[in-house]
């Protein structure tokens, strides 16, 4: 599309004063964003906060799509979009040494794990995608930690708040699968020694490292939920050891270490996965969670394996997209997509009213069957086939009326019976990869074993409660996850390795990106920077979504969103978030493309984060 299109999309002026703003809204907070300063927490210091005036807008490029913050980053050789300057330096680095895009994914988790901990880390688990140039294929990598074998239904019932489970303590942990998963894809496709893989990340946590913008913000806030009085987080005083060693949550620019973090990687690397699962450390977690009285055990920790698995897919206009199975909601982009091809949404218009109301409308009903479906395959029939038809999609697409709201929507019968970092990686051979990893809700559970330097992910927390559901709680059993990485080729040629971080915000953040690039022609770095939507609201047995938002949910736009566009969808009946609250998730993505003869990577990263992407 060219530029002068997307000119003309714009968001007309709105009049308006300066505002300063230090607390950005999350999902499920109402209200207006033009608070007065008095009353807003600040993660800035004094004097530096954050301006925020709506009638201004990014400069003008004088190439390639108006409102996109920069370039695609462009090499021949490789590439790494991940959400921290030296995480992707990391992989860098480890591309130029021989290594292959699977070692340079490890080592940049690795760093994130240090320089991210409100994302990432040992204790959560992960999922990846890899296309392998020599099979000519995507392989799946699935590694997601079960319940403690011990917490029984019964006990997790007694401490339901609301009907649901708890987000902190040691009744929301689940086992760690992470490094499982780095053990799985290194024994396939890595080529560096496993030890090297974790040079960069011991060096950075015994050096350290300044403390972001965006990452900052998140550990006040994480750190003050684990310390507020009743949070339900059984133990403390490891976490303010290890991300408060001055009793103080660290400000932006402040230089952060962790030494117990660098001698827990030391040990994985001269050790290997067993060090970890059935070793001292797990002898170590064993202990601790004994001395608090939970329930992860060495017994959960020796049992548990990653998986490798087949990826789901669905054609889109020609586009192959990859969905991740297993326990994920991957399923959920493709069905928003198999929903989405039988609307013309070129023909609606970048940023319309109509191009937004299908979308969303496609993501209310896609996540009524996420709800009722989605669960570990290992104790639940799962209609897939069904539900990623093309025949469902049709029937489920004819629900959606242009002129106004769906008032209701539900799960069909089915025939015969919530944070996150995410990063990719290229190297000189054509493999790719895109690896989404998290321990759940920000930084997790709260709790941190004796001198490990890592945090347990409170990954249980979206079990469902309900008698009968699929997802059902049990002992050694995965709960529903979020995480899901993105895929997408064409004509059996790798196109793009893609992710959007941030809980139910991913499948409709990856869908965004697949129509911004597929229906709009955005380039990889544009479809990022594209004002996006977010929905929150739908139906579901889990903890995830905020109680009491009604029928319609609430749809949240971000004020790039052109203001007629906003006008016209309030018109339509949608429930509107006040202000710019919502969460837009966070997007890394490397595209693979052929000039001639030569390979040339594209990778874009995301401007609502702390991301960079490289390529070379």
């Amino acid at each position: 599309m060219r530029r002068r299109t997307f000119i003309q999309t714009l968001p007309l002026a709105a009049a308006g004063s300066v505002n300063l703003e230090g607390k950005p809204q999350e999902p499920g907070q109402s209200g207006s964003a033009d608070l007065t300063p008095a009353e807003l927490p600040k993660f800035q210091p004094a004097g530096a906060e954050r301006f925020i005036r709506r009638d201004v807008h990014a400069g003008d490029r004088p190439a390639g799509a108006s409102f996109a913050s920069r370039s695609p980053a462009l090499g021949c050789s490789g590439a790494a979009g991940t959400a921290h300057p030296v995480a992707t330096q990391t992989a860098i680095e480890m591309l130029k040494r021989g290594g292959s895009a699977v070692d340079a994914a490890i080592a940049a988790n690795a760093v994130l794990g240090f320089v991210e901990p409100v994302s990432s880390g040992l204790g959560g688990d992960c999922f990846a995608f890899v296309w392998d140039p020599k099979a000519n294929k995507l392989a799946g990598m699935a590694s997601s930690g079960k319940s403690p074998k011990s917490l029984t239904i019964e006990t997790v019932r007694a401490r339901a708040v609301h009907g649901h489970i708890p987000a902190l303590g040691a009744v929301s942990v689940s086992t760690p699968g992470c490094l499982a998963g780095w053990w799985a894809l290194h024994q396939r496709y890595g080529k560096l020694k496993w030890a090297e893989i974790f040079g960069p990340a011991i060096h950075y946590c015994e050096t350290g490292d300044a403390t972001p913008q965006i990452i900052g913000y998140a550990l006040k806030r994480n750190l003050a939920a684990f310390l507020r009085p009743n949070s339900g987080v059984e133990e403390t005083a490891n976490a303010v050891k290890t991300y408060m060693p001055n009793g103080v949550a660290p400000n932006e620019y402040d230089v952060r270490s962790n030494p117990d973090l660098a001698h827990t990687y030391g040990m994985i690397a001269k050790g290997g996965r067993e060090v970890f699962y059935d070793g001292p450390i797990a002898e170590t977690i064993d202990a601790y969670f004994k001395r608090i009285g939970g329930w992860l055990s060495e017994e959960d920790l020796r049992e548990h394996q990653a998986e490798w698995v087949e990826p789901l897919v669905t054609s889109y206009r020609g586009v192959d997209v990859y969905g991740m199975p297993a326990n994920t909601q991957g399923l959920a982009t493709l069905q928003m997509l198999n929903i989405l091809e039988q609307f013309d949404l070129r023909g609606f218009g970048f940023q319309s009213t109509q191009s937004v109301h299908v979308q969303a409308e496609a993501k209310r009903l896609a996540f009524e069957d996420r709800a009722r479906y989605y669960a570990d395959p290992h104790f639940a029939r799962i209609p897939i086939d069904w539900l990623n038809s093309k025949d469902y999609a049709k029937e489920r697409a004819k629900l959606i009326q242009m002129d106004k709201v769906l008032d209701h929507v539900y799960p069909d019968q089915a025939p015969g019976h919530g944070d996150t970092t995410y990063f990719t990686t290229a190297d000189k051979d054509g493999m790719m990869v895109s690896m989404i990893q998290s321990n759940f809700r920000g930084m997790g559970s709260g709790l941190v074993a004796d001198g490990l330097g890592f945090m347990f992910q409170d990954r249980g927390q979206l079990f469902s409660l309900k008698d009968g559901h699929p997802n059902i709680y049990a002992p050694g059993k995965r709960p529903f996850q979020t995480i899901i990485p993105g895929f997408a080729s064409k004509d059996g040629v790798p196109w793009i390795a893609f992710g959007v971080m941030g809980g139910d915000m991913q499948p409709q953040g990856q869908t965004q990106i697949i129509v911004n690039r597929v229906d709009y022609g955005l380039d990889v770095q544009a479809a990022a920077d594209s004002p996006r939507w977010y929905h929150e609201g739908s139906s579901q047995s889990m903890g995830e979504d905020p109680p009491n938002l009604g029928p319609l949910g609430v749809l949240w736009l971000e004020t790039g969103v052109p203001a007629e566009t906003r006008k016209a969808l309030t018109g339509l009946g949608w429930n509107m978030g006040k202000g710019a609250g919502g969460f837009y998730g966070r997007y890394e993505c490397v595209e693979h493309r052929m000039q001639g003869a030569d390979r040339v990577y594209a990778a874009g990263s995301e401007m609502r984060a702390d991301a960079v992407a490289l390529a070379y």
